[in-house]
């Protein structure tokens, strides 16, 4: 199935600014505080901003890296930094200077737009807050298939890449959203965007469709569970899009309250509450069914389609612990996996000639595949060179192995082999392990994931000590902080004599998964320290 693209002039993202500001100039297009632009104001705002960049010499391709929490500001320069024919870099609020200077030495940033009192990075110069400039701005160039967002993601080299991906792939999975029945967003919607806008989820699921429909955003610059709540029932919030632990964190307020009113409240104007970026679990979705009112339905994506694959507003059923079924317009097959689930991606396994859709007549965990997507929303490979990207016939292959239920719906049952999902924020294990071992008292590293309550997972490293050096789990994770994102280092650290390795020689991050890092301690020799660390987020 084709999607058709947007109607009118937008064929870019900072096109539909200006075709809601054409339709609807005075209706609200953000709120954010005291900030209430409507969409004539905001697209004004946006070309001031165009101006500002290009009076400081940034050119059509130039990129542009966004370091700012939610708020007008941080919609303002990503979007001016589009209609100025720039590419956007957004960055996580959480990365240290040492992640920072990685995105923009890799990106070849020109500028990065921040908040007030960041110094340069790399050499690169800083913007406090979106530029601004009087007089028209250039020419906002009619580019569908140009470069617009580098977003970045975990990849195969254990260091964030950016995802190449173009204006057109960001309005067709718009598109594709807006085709599903109900879609999630519609044009008179005021939709609750806490999840952090520098993520493509955030960006495109969230910001993405308040553009497409001319809706309204009420942005939350911190989430903070009892405030969101009383926020939500005073704008009367109509759409959620979320992520687990944001409803966990809701569920557990009302609890700490005494009272259900609250939720009741908050929800009592929602239309549609969707959640993506990692498993919802049964008890979170059956507590909001239940104490809330709402049904929450389950998506499923990654950053390379822009990013939203499937959910259960594809087919209807709305199900714990299920992510549904493609949306129009992509295409999905189950590709089966040489040794199983557990055995994880292997580029010489055959892929089933059926796409998703039709019937198998073996549809049960045992199963289970790798999910391969097709569509117009897909990337065009990493930067700088679209490496990794979709093969000759469009086919990407995610990874991540799921398996089809008796009622044809999806469900996944394990993700990327290596990659651990901390509240939906990819973490390489390669990364952390690097910082690990640049420390004088470690030998050896191995990190994986383990579960957590509040953030899906947590980040655990099974360490092997230097000979006669005296290094505490309190001492190495203070160490990582200096050059990791809180949600990156390690929750708890294991020292071991010795690590499993592969008859290759490699460490068996499997081998850590199928034991646990208790039976993983033993088999090594050792005995894991006692004290798991405390949480983290991101």
């Amino acid at each position: 199935m084709t999607v058709a693209a947007p109607d009118g002039d937008a064929r870019t993202f900072d096109g539909l600014v200006r075709r809601a500001a054409t339709r609807s100039p005075g209706s609200p297009a953000l709120v954010h505080g005291d900030r209430r632009p409507t969409w004539a104001e905001l697209d004004g705002l946006v070309d001031r901003a165009a101006a500002g960049y290009a009076a400081r010499g940034l050119s059509t391709g130039d990129r542009v890296a966004v370091q700012l929490r939610n708020g007008v500001d941080w919609v303002v320069a990503t979007v001016g930094a589009m209609r100025a024919g720039l590419v956007a870099v957004p960055v996580n609020t959480a990365y240290t200077d040492t992640e920072v200077r990685h995105l923009l030495t890799d990106s070849g940033a020109r500028l990065l737009v921040a908040g007030p009192g960041r110094d340069e990075v790399a050499g690169v110069p800083v913007s406090a807050g979106p530029p601004s400039a009087d007089g028209p701005p250039p020419p906002a160039p009619d580019a569908p298939h140009a470069l617009a967002l580098l977003a970045y993601t975990s990849g195969t080299t254990g260091l964030p890449r950016g995802a190449m991906l173009s204006h057109a792939a960001l309005l067709a999975n718009q598109q594709q959203c807006l085709a599903l029945d109900p879609p999630p967003v519609r044009p008179a919607d005021r939709v609750l965007l806490v999840l952090p806008l520098f993520h493509v989820y955030g960006l495109n699921a969230g910001l993405g469709l308040v553009v497409a429909t001319g809706a309204c955003a009420v942005l939350v610059e911190e989430f903070d569970p009892a405030g969101t709540l009383r926020l939500m029932a005073e704008e009367e919030v109509t759409a959620v899009p979320g992520a687990p632990q944001m409803y966990a964190a809701w569920l557990a307020a009302a609890t700490a309250a005494g009272s259900d009113a609250v939720l009741r409240r908050a929800f009592a104007a929602v239309r549609t509450a969707t959640c993506g970026s990692a498993p919802l679990p049964a008890e979170v979705f059956t507590g909001l069914r239940d104490r809330a009112a709402v049904t929450v339905w389950e998506g499923y994506g990654l950053t390379e389609a822009a990013p939203v694959l499937t959910s259960t507003l594809a087919t209807g059923r709305a199900k714990a612990e299920c992510i549904g079924g493609p949306l129009p317009g992509v295409e999905l097959t189950l590709r089966d996996t040489a040794g199983g689930p557990a055995a994880g991606p292997d580029p010489g396994s055959r892929v089933r000639a059926d796409v998703f859709g039709d019937p198998f007549d073996d549809d049960d965990p045992d199963s289970a595949g790798e999910l391969c997507a097709r569509g117009p929303n897909l990337f065009a490979g990493y930067w700088p060179d679209g490496a990794d990207g979709p093969d000759a016939e469009g086919w990407l292959l995610t990874g991540d192995i799921a398996y089809r239920d008796a009622d044809g719906d999806l469900r996944l049952v394990d993700r990327r082999r290596d990659l651990v999902l901390v509240s939906g924020f990819n973490v390489y294990p390669g990364e952390v392990e690097r910082v690990l071992e640049t420390h004088p008292g470690v030998a050896e590293s191995a990190v994986i994931g383990v579960p957590d309550q509040r953030t899906g997972e947590a980040v655990h490293a099974v360490v092997v000590r230097r000979p006669e050096v005296a290094l505490s789990e309190a001492e190495l994770r203070e160490f990582a902080a200096g050059s990791l994102a809180r949600f990156k280092v390690p929750t708890g650290v294991h020292f071991v004599p010795e690590l499993p390795h592969s008859l290759a020689g490699k460490v068996s991050r499997a081998r850590l998964r199928e034991l646990g890092l208790e039976r993983a301690a033993a088999a090594a020799g050792g005995t894991p320290d006692e004290g798991t660390g405390e949480d983290t987020d991101a």
